[in-house]
């Protein structure tokens, strides 16, 4: 895209003077037609010099302004304006039309095709002043409060100003079509909706500082005061579940009995004597555990529960028991019923 510049009068705050124009080689018809159409004195427009001196004296006169749109903005600001339940009269009386005038500071027929219109310094005036006025306080107060909200109020206002004598509107050169007499002119084809959209960009919003980003420190947790020995992994509760009584061999849960002493007795006798002792009856109840424990029923044969109570077992008479030359107490027979003639040599002095 070719560079597109524009003259000094252009610029912000410059002073109004002629524009610049550039033509080609051969003029358009319509241009031709539009001068001819315009001018109350008849003029020779038959080479391009011709018409670039009607043009240049055309556009550079003090009458010749454009309107290129009107704004329909507020008197005053939101807080202040007229409520009625008419809005007829309320467009009366709380907004006012601020017509967009403008003139030409550039033509180019060469490379761009274009013409470039610069507000008038009546137009801009009205615009600052509505925009401090008015725009400025409704945007002020339709936002909340920090520390450097005048501050920055007061900057989005200069920058409107700077914004406001930069602007700018270029549109094609057929918009010469709409010249009238003594260089005023007005645009055509819709081309006003443009500079509408244009001059309200201008307007920008008052944007409040983001919100300021604070890191939440989360307190360190409160660790227990334990004194429990072990390290930190030992059990909270000291009360724990007794384990289950481990299987012992048969022969070590025979209680304690007076030693009998032993005469005589036969090999046939030693050997029956354990297949004849009942160990439910020998068994002595163990503790009863903290919690109860499920019973392993695939157990071997030899391996018992503790029983929590024995029924008592009727014991046999001495004189019913056959005598093995064996010399035992009667405490013997009443605690556990056993018999003389079971007793083997062997077993009769560790018992």
């Amino acid at each position: 895209m070719p560079l597109q510049l524009l003259p000094a009068s252009a610029k912000a705050f410059a002073k109004r003077s002629a524009p610049t124009i550039v033509l080609g080689n051969k003029v358009e018809p319509w241009l031709t037609q539009t001068l001819k159409r315009i001018n109350k004195i008849k003029r020779p427009l038959n080479s391009v010099p011709q018409h670039f001196r009607c043009l240049t004296e055309t556009l550079g006169g003090d009458n010749a302004t454009w309107s290129l749109a009107s704004l329909m903005l507020p008197k005053a600001p939101d807080s202040e304006l007229r409520k009625d339940s008419n809005p007829l009269i309320e467009a009366l009386f709380n907004y006012q039309l601020i017509h967009l005038e403008a003139y030409v500071v550039h033509i180019d027929m060469v490379s761009q095709m274009e013409v470039a219109f610069k507000l008038t310094p009546d137009t801009i005036e009205s615009l600052v002043d509505y925009h401090k006025d008015i725009y400025s306080v409704d945007a002020s107060a339709s936002t909340w409060s920090w520390p450097e909200k005048d501050v920055q109020v007061k900057k989005m206002h200069e920058e409107f100003v700077q914004a406001a004598n930069r602007f700018v509107f270029r549109t094609h050169i057929r918009a010469l079509e709409g010249l009238e007499e003594e260089g005023a002119g007005e645009l055509l084809d819709g081309k006003s909706e443009d500079v509408k959209n244009a001059v309200m960009n201008l307007f920008v919003p008052l944007l409040p500082p983001p919100p300021r980003i604070v890191d939440v420190i989360h307190p360190a947790p409160i660790l227990p005061n334990t004194t429990v020995a072990g390290g930190w992994w030992a059990p909270q509760s000291l009360a724990l579940a007794q384990p289950h009584p481990q299987p012992v061999d048969s022969w070590k849960v025979l209680p304690s009995t007076p030693s009998p002493t032993a005469t005589s007795c036969s090999d046939n006798q030693s050997n029956s004597y354990w297949q004849d002792l009942s160990m439910a009856t020998a068994q002595l109840p163990s503790p009863t555990p903290s919690f109860s424990q499920p019973t392993y029923t695939s157990a071997p044969a030899q391996f018992y529960s503790s029983p929590e109570c024995l029924a008592p077992m009727p014991l046999p008479l001495p004189s019913m028991l056959p005598h093995c030359g064996i010399d035992i107490g009667m405490s013997g027979y009443n605690d556990f019923g056993w018999s003389q003639s079971n007793f083997a040599p062997q077993y009769a002095t560790t018992v």
